[in-house]
């Protein structure tokens, strides 16, 4: 039976679309026109994301309007800038067929055909009610959450789509030609598991579902928590730019990831229209906060290690976490997101068990001494979020 915070957690996410209702939205979420990267000021802090996009000088007024009118408008304007858009899943057919443990997955759409399949892994004894899942790309301890009765999914992601500008994979039988990112791709092959677990996994609640990856596939988790509100628990695992690390202050952890060389190095995991914001990354209408904030009120968990400065562990840290929780704060879910510091380096295996206190909290209500708001070894830099001291009415 769902635990006490698990089930509020769940009544919070629920009533994010009620408080929407019958408010109206002064902006309109998406733009006529959609404007150019040079167009766009330059703004050396954290952009304010209670502002709505230039050239409109608007500013959300309550929780009620963010979620009616500035949280749509986030995750269009991703799409926009970063992402590329998420094709319509309702033009999809989506069949399962499992044996055993491995899951086929066949999705349609405008009369294409993509496949590749996931595995299931259930803890032992199985419960005798349904559990809550983690589906996961790339390696994973799956003993931390199978010994915790929490079942293990993963997939191959490069039969979704490979980490490269190649349009093999199942993502791409379908949408080859489209300006969409690889992230998207990966994420949307989370979703079609989830879609295939629905169907044949009666053994996983699906109303508790985590998504997690590390490095390139932490920024693919991140894209999928983001894109399907049926993603309870988003866990990126040191995702750096175009993840959980900041176009701005990108060289508080030294001369690491930004978005020129992760634009150059790595084009095909965004779109093409984010390559226009290249040596003008302080015109980019977002910073990562925002990414995290649109996921609100739904669990975020972020992993990072104070020894991986690539990624710029830092400035997840004192810059884009405390900015993000401001907004998860006065949206009065606070406790739904979470810093999960360790020592250590890039996609430690250690990463696992570093958030699985948060993870029983958010899955089963199981109460934790942890502080998942501690930056140590560094603290937070107030100066990168200025629009804090002027946070509006809720």
């Amino acid at each position: 039976m769902m635990r006490l915070e698990a089930f509020i957690l769940f009544l919070l996410s629920a009533a994010a679309p009620l408080l929407a209702q019958n408010t109206t939205c002064s902006t309109p979420p998406t733009p006529t026109v959609w404007p150019t990267a040079s167009s766009f000021p330059v703004v050396s802090t954290l952009p304010d994301p209670f502002n709505y996009l230039h050239p409109s000088t608007a500013r959300v007024a309550s929780n009620a309007e963010w979620y009616a009118c500035r949280q749509p408008q986030i995750v269009q304007m991703l799409q926009q800038y970063q992402y590329g858009f998420y094709p319509d899943h309702s033009q999809e057919t989506v069949t399962a067929t499992r044996s055993g443990n491995s899951v086929s997955i066949a999705v349609t759409a405008e009369g294409r055909r993509g496949t590749f399949s996931a595995q299931i892994n259930l803890p032992r004894p199985l419960p005798t009610t349904p559990v809550p899942v983690i589906i996961a790309i790339g390696g994973i301890d799956n003993n931390v959450y199978l010994n915790n009765e929490i079942a293990v999914v993963t997939f191959d992601y490069t039969s979704v789509a490979p980490d490269s500008n190649g349009k093999t994979g199942a993502f791409w039988a379908l949408y080859n030609g489209r300006d969409i990112g690889t992230l998207v791709a990966w994420a949307w092959g989370f979703h079609r598991v989830l879609d295939a677990l629905i169907l044949t996994a009666p053994e996983i609640d699906s109303s508790l579902v985590g998504v997690t990856g590390c490095s390139r596939l932490g920024k693919a988790a991140l894209a999928a928590g983001l894109l399907d509100t049926r993603i309870t628990l988003t866990m990126p695992m040191s995702s750096g730019v175009q993840g959980l690390g900041p176009y701005r202050y990108y060289t508080l952890s030294g001369q690491g990831e930004n978005l020129e060389n992760s634009k150059q190095g790595a084009p095909w995991w965004s779109n093409s229209v984010l390559g226009t914001f290249i040596n003008q990354s302080n015109r980019v209408p977002f910073d990562a906060h925002v990414i995290a904030a649109a996921i609100a009120p739904r669990a975020l968990v972020i992993d990072q290690g104070s020894g991986d400065p690539f990624v710029n562990s830092r400035g997840t840290a004192t810059v884009i976490f405390p900015a993000a929780k401001a907004v998860y704060d006065w949206l009065g879910v606070g406790p739904n997101i979470g810093l999960a510091m360790r020592s250590g380096g890039h996609c430690d295996m250690s990463g696992y068990t570093n958030v699985l206190p948060f993870v029983l909290k958010v899955f089963k209500g199981t109460p934790t001494t942890r502080t998942y708001t501690d930056m140590t070894p560094w603290q937070a830099i107030p100066t990168a979020y200025p629009w804090t001291s002027n946070i509006p009415p809720k």
